[in-house]
C-alpha cells in the first residue's frame, strides 16, 4: 500500500514540476513574441 502511494506520490510531483516549467516557458515566448513586435513598431526591426 505504501509502495502504491509513493508512487503516486513521486509521479504528481513529477507532473506538477513539468507543468510549471511548460507554463514558464510558455509566458516567456509570449513575452518575447511581444517584444519583438513592440521593437518592430518603434525601431523597424526584430
Amino acid at each position: 500500500m505504501f509502495r502504491k502511494i509513493a508512487t503516486m506520490a513521486l509521479i504528481t510531483v513529477g507532473l506538477t514540476i513539468g507543468g510549471c516549467n511548460t507554463v514558464r516557458g510558455a509566458g516567456q515566448d509570449v513575452q518575447s513574441a511581444a517584444n519583438c513586435t513592440e521593437n518592430v513598431i518603434h525601431q523597424g526591426n526584430c
